[in-house]
């Protein structure tokens, strides 16, 4: 039955089938092709090795670190084309799922779990779906300051001055989500000018010398260039665990505007393995990844699910409770796709004309060793989490 992937495909129907059939001819496909998904990334380390062991299916990981932006390009590059290297599945913010679906580049599929994944974080058809969430928090290298700041305002400061610094470049989603994040608090929670009053208070950090406007990261934050780093809560919390001993970190939910960024997953309409990827999918939405990804310090989709049918131990909720010396003890705002979207949209066009400044590499990091070469140009991406 021929009902999506490349022409010439065998593939499963795009609703999800008997598993045996479906492991059998992801066995058969051998491979898979992922695509910016860091080891140290919410655990996938070990969710990529468990899969392989599980399933004897070869997983080939390119460019860890590319953007959400850089992996749909990926998907375009590759339409009606063959490569190897081409994606399977793609881990993107949820603001960029919409537009690739609209373009023709996902294909729908149904997991087996699709009625608990909540409809707000899901394409009706099947085309993405949410996967797991983080917060945006200020992670805080607290030897080099020692004043903590509590809220967004805070980090207009003086004492702030050449101290703030974001993990991604603008094209990223964590950079888009903190920038909505800290105008959702200068909005006074009001989503619609969020995303413009975002931008005015970059542009102000930037204008009183506070904006450090280099892709910060765990270097940067140690090192002092960026000691007040904009970032998801679970690769700051990872920070704060190999750090241990070594560097005093803080890691601060602001008091306004703490926004949740959900991540979706989606299937390339041409992808080489279209088996194995909807295998893929079936793993990541079971009981086992939704723990590990849990365990990794990110939130899993399907967490009110797990909880409502007891599955989450005592233990397990203790992981949940990773806040609390700073900042109120709020639920995070979930925009919708479209609040994204549009979100998105108007950060981009106004970063340039707005805010006026570049984020760039710093000089002593280098790209992604792992090109992926498409219409003779490589995509290569600086350390962007996603």
């Amino acid at each position: 039955m021929k009902t999506g992937g490349r022409a010439g495909y065998l593939v499963m129907p795009l609703s999800s089938g008997p598993m045996d059939g479906l492991v059998a001819a992801a066995k058969a496909e051998g491979q898979l092709n992922v695509i910016a998904l860091p080891r140290k990334y919410c655990g996938y380390g070990g969710i990529i090795n468990r899969f392989k062991a599980k399933y004897g299916v070869t997983i080939n990981e390119f460019l860890p670190q590319a953007s959400s932006s850089s992996e749909i390009n990926a998907i375009r590059n590759a339409r009606d084309k063959t490569y190897p290297q081409a994606p399977d599945v793609i881990d993107i913010g949820l603001s960029f799922a919409p537009s690739p679906a609209r373009d023709g580049l996902l294909q729908p599929y149904k997991v087996s779990t699709w009625a608990t994944i909540p409809d707000r974080a899901k394409d009706a058809a099947g085309y993405w779906y949410g996967a797991y969430y983080g917060r945006v928090v200020f992670e805080i290298n607290a030897d080099l300051i020692t004043k903590i700041p509590l809220d967004w305002a805070d980090l207009t400061a003086p004492e702030y001055r050449g101290a703030v610094g974001l993990a991604g470049d603008i094209a990223s989603n964590q950079a888009i989500q903190a920038i909505l994040a800290s105008g959702l608090s200068a909005a006074n929670g009001d989503v619609s000018e969020a995303a413009d009053q975002g931008l005015r208070f970059f542009a102000d950090l930037n204008q009183t010398g506070n904006f450090v406007p280099i892709i910060g990261n765990r270097d940067s934050l140690i090192d002092g260039r960026t000691p007040i780093l904009i970032r998801w809560d679970y690769l700051a919390l990872g920070d704060r665990d190999a750090l241990m001993g070594k560097t005093r970190i803080e890691i601060v939910r602001p008091k306004t505007g703490v926004v949740a960024g959900v991540y979706a997953q989606a299937i390339s309409a041409f992808a080489p393995h279209p088996n194995a990827a909807r295998l893929w999918m079936e793993y990541l939405y079971s009981d086992e990844t939704q723990f590990a990804w849990l365990n990794g310090h990110c939130y899993p989709i399907r967490l009110p699910d797990l909880v409502r049918n007891g599955k989450v131990s005592d233990d397990m909720r203790t992981r949940l409770a990773q806040f609390k010396d700073y900042g109120d003890n709020l639920d995070p705002y979930f925009p919708t796709p479209e609040e994204q979207e549009k979100a998105r949209e108007t950060i981009m066009k106004g970063w340039d004309s707005i805010v006026g400044v570049t984020v760039r590499c710093y000089p002593n990091e280098s790209p992604s060793n792992v090109p992926m070469v498409f219409n003779d140009s490589a995509i290569l991406q600086h350390h962007i989490p996603l």
